[in-house]
């Protein structure tokens, strides 16, 4: 089927830059909330921007092709907004999406993650319009782009679908075939223009990785994570180099599927394997398998007074210098992940975890990773 790049004119977001900031007084009662939500923010690699410790995945919203069953419907959508909105009232502010999340034209979505997560924004600021959402969006690296204009027509349109002027965080989704070279230099054209806070890769290599990184140094750009699939059962990326370069260069590193796309939650048994196109990596052969580490996450939860899924995100948090981005299809998900900020594992129920994990034969990755 063939699919087209649209560059829709945008022009009330980019042709009006006169904003008017309201200075707020801030009571000395504020000061402590003010504290708490600062120390609950990491910076991203060497750039200025600051985000949560955990963000929100917005990969299911409006998506008919992966996720919600093959459908969508306004039922939907509510959780999602709800889902937005309980993130934003627990100090979560971080969300991160795609201009292929949910799209018709790249994916047979229903709609564009982009524009529900642009919705959900424009819809909580008039009720707070002090509310600040860090947002985070990424560049397709599909075969017929090419060159850095491309980048910039990519991130015009996802602006236009956010209604913002500016994104927080762009990204490359994946390594291209060609032209990776044109699409880092679109990167910190990006940030040149204002259009960035700060800019990174996702999916990228050791060796890519180093290679954009050089790239942008040199234009005195620093590159500010790489994102990537990483969890408890997947930990490719402490066994091909991406997680010590991350660390080595000053590039965080956000986990993508850290709770193994629901299959670290518990929820999930041999006889009740997911379903869709889950089913299919998460067999009930492998979810045999799976058992005795499910089995001890829920003990060492327990002893915490914590479910399965805030342990293994705060096993992923104590690995330091990660920012894992669940994805929240409802208000109670969402609710769930705040729940594994705020404290730590041992450092030996830590070690005691990836020791049962190395015992289970991972999952294949996203292909793009070996690019």
């Amino acid at each position: 089927m063939a699919m087209h790049v649209s560059s829709i004119a945008c022009f009330s977001v980019f042709s009006c830059n006169t904003r008017v900031h309201r200075i707020r007084a801030v009571a000395s009662e504020d000061f402590a909330a003010l504290k708490t939500a600062d120390e609950n923010k990491v910076k991203l690699g060497g750039s200025d921007l600051k985000v949560t410790r955990l963000g929100i995945g917005a990969w299911s919203w409006g998506d008919t092709t992966y996720w919600n069953n093959f459908e969508w419907d306004d039922k939907k959508m509510k959780a999602a907004k709800a889902a937005f909105d309980i993130s934003i009232d627990r100090g979560i502010t971080f969300f991160d999406t795609a201009e292929v999340y949910g799209s018709r034209q790249f994916s047979m979505g229903a709609i564009n993650s982009e524009t529900l997560l642009g919705r959900f924004i424009k819809e909580r600021k008039l009720k707070d319009p002090e509310v600040e959402v860090a947002v985070a969006t990424k560049f397709a690296a599909l075969p017929w782009r090419f060159g850095r204009q491309s980048v910039l027509s990519a991130l015009k349109d996802s602006l236009c679908r956010l209604g913002l002027s500016s994104v927080e965080l762009y990204q490359l989704h994946w390594p291209g075939i060609w032209g990776n070279e044109g699409y880092i230099d679109g990167l910190g054209d990006a940030v040149e223009q204002g259009l960035v806070k700060a800019v990174g890769v996702s999916n990228y290599s050791e060796k890519r990785l180093r290679d954009a990184y050089e790239r942008l140094k040199k234009r005195g750009i620093p590159l500010a994570s790489n994102q990537v699939n990483y969890s408890l059962i997947y930990r490719a990326p402490e066994e091909n180099g991406i997680k010590a370069t991350c660390d080595e260069l000053g590039i965080t590193l956000i986990a993508y599927s850290p709770i193994a796309q629901g299959v670290l939650t518990g929820k999930y048994t041999p006889e009740n394997p997911p379903d869709g196109p889950r089913g299919r990596i998460y067999t009930p052969e492998f979810l045999t398998k799976l058992q005795p580490l499910i089995n001890r996450i829920r003990e060492i939860g327990e002893n915490y007074s914590k479910t399965s899924t805030q342990v293994v995100l705060n096993w992923l948090i104590a690995q330091e210098n990660v920012v894992p981005i669940p994805g929240a299809k409802n208000a109670e998900q969402a609710e769930e992940f705040t729940g594994a900020l705020g404290w730590s594992l041992s450092s030996e129920e830590i070690t005691e975890l990836r020791s049962l994990a190395s015992e289970i034969k991972p999952v294949i990755g996203f292909p793009v990773e070996k690019l």
